[in-house]
């Protein structure tokens, strides 16, 4: 490109990969049952998540209006409590249930990232459009049209995750969530192809948070809203572009100022494979422990090994970890840990509590049990190394494995077996095995926090896949809504 040509007002066509993801957005048509069937399981599960959080007051107090009093009647409902938001609030306020607990779905890649942190925007929007379109005498979408939003957000963020590496250049992964949410939300409320292109375009300009509030020494409980806060954009970036409003058709390539060269280093964006249904097919659940889940066979190893140790921790020599390449670069962790954000981002932290206790809950990660003495005298006995192995199979597109091993010696030359953990039981390969233990995990949630009555009624609406698809999404949202 000439010096000329760099200087020229000329506006080109869209970028490519905003083409696609729009295109995709507004008209492609999901063939697969398969990720309906398994997007109805991640609905649960994702609500599940939010439900659970519910009990944490640091999440509790970011929940509500923008300002005390900001409601809006008739606007789209937060699930689990009484609030009417408008829909950008509403999406910030469920993305933030969603991910507080580090509970929800993942996709491993190149980039990582939690999928159903989508639901935040698409559930917003969706009762919202379902509750006017009631007013207006018309059609409410469907709760198939839920799961039909949440399997193209799924995928956009999923392939843009397959070769592109955000964290490797400092940025958070929910720059993927802002970009999917975006796409998905702005067809929901109806856009053209060029109004969905253009708030893309915007979601990309708007750059990338930075991963700081996820590593050591500034871990804290930003990790735990950013995707709210993610999804939330999204909605106020499709509602911007349904007034009209311009985007940037270069948002990605320009030189000097597109996306690439400021902060990618220069690396155009790769979609390897065309969008289609492929990552809800193959996403991974958070079924047993809330825990990042690069650790989750770390914590599923350890588990195992604690009738066998549970009464030998003080006679502990060491403890091997073997994990993958990412585990050891994102989790690796020593030294003082801060608050709950910093131990469930640690695996010697969610490693030594199952040693210990034979559990790993959302409590674990609070002060009275991290203030348990035995905690870190173990960390401080642990070796984290990489497992090539690990870390071949992680990034293999066939086995997508996300392998631990533990190992425990003690004092006097002993030692356990080596537990080597190679793929979780929310992976598709254990898919038999972890559904009917995810839904006795959203019958518990849904236990734990709805009286007795409306808890049954809830449970019943998953037992008919056809029945709760076809359900309107106002009606949907309705059973989900308390008086606090």
């Amino acid at each position: 490109m000439s010096a000329h040509d760099i200087k020229s007002a000329q506006r080109p066509d869209p970028d490519a990969a905003l083409t696609a993801i729009a295109t995709y957005a507004r008209n492609f048509t999901i063939a697969s049952e398969l990720a309906y069937e398994t997007a109805r399981y991640c609905l649960m599960d994702t609500l599940a998540c939010g439900f659970q959080a519910l009990k944490y007051p640091a999440c509790r107090k970011l929940l509500g209006p923008v300002v005390p009093g900001a409601v809006m009647a008739g606007g789209a409902r937060v699930p689990g409590t009484s609030f009417e938001l408008d829909p950008v609030q509403a999406a910030f306020n469920i993305g933030a249930m969603v991910r507080w607990l580090d509970f929800n779905d993942t996709w491993l890649a190149a980039e990582w990232g939690h999928p159903s942190d989508n639901l935040g925007g698409i559930l917003a929007v969706a009762d919202y459009l379902a509750r006017n379109a009631v007013m207006q005498g018309k059609a409410p979408p469907s709760v198939r049209d839920v799961l039909t939003a949440m399997i193209k957000a799924h995928e956009i963020q999923g392939v843009l995750a397959l070769e592109n590496s955000f964290n490797r250049v400092g940025l958070d992964h929910v720059l993927l969530v802002r970009v999917a949410s975006t796409a998905v939300v702005t067809a929901m409320l109806g856009g053209t192809l060029e109004q969905v292109t253009n708030a893309v375009s915007n979601a990309w300009i708007d750059g990338g948070a930075l991963r700081t509030y996820r590593h050591a020494p500034n871990t804290g409980s930003r990790k735990s809203w950013a995707a709210g806060d993610a999804t939330s954009r999204a909605v106020r970036l499709a509602l911007i572009a349904l007034t009209g409003e311009m985007g940037y058709p270069s948002a990605l390539s320009a030189r000097t100022w597109g996306f690439s060269d400021v902060l990618f280093k220069g690396k155009p964006l790769a979609l390897p494979q065309p969008f289609g249904s492929y990552v809800m097919e193959n996403v991974l659940f958070k079924i047993s422990f809330p825990a990042e889940f690069h650790a989750q066979t770390a914590v599923e190893a350890a588990m195992a090994l604690h009738p066998k140790v549970k009464d030998r921790i003080a006679d502990i020599e060491r403890i091997v970890i073997e994990t993958q390449e990412p585990g050891v670069r994102i989790i690796d962790k020593t030294g003082p840990l801060a608050n709950p954000a910093d131990r469930d981002h640690c695996i010697q932290y969610m490693v030594a509590v199952p040693l210990i206790f034979g559990r790993l809950t959302g409590e674990d990660y609070e002060d009275a049990v991290a203030r348990d003495p035995r905690v870190d005298a173990l960390r401080g006995k642990m070796q984290v190394r990489e497992n090539a192995t690990f870390t071949s199979e992680y990034y293999a597109a066939d086995k997508r494995y996300i392998g631990n091993a533990v190992q425990v010696y003690f004092k006097d030359g002993s030692h356990t077996e080596r537990v080597q953990v190679d793929f979780p039981i929310g992976h598709r390969k254990r898919r038999t095995e972890g559904m009917p233990v995810l839904v006795r995990k959203f019958h518990s949630s849904v236990d734990a926090h709805f009286a007795p009555k409306q808890a049954e009624r809830i449970k019943a609406l998953f037992e008919k896949p056809a029945a709760v698809d076809a359900l309107p999404v106002n009606e949907f949202v309705a059973a989900f809504v308390t008086n606090s």
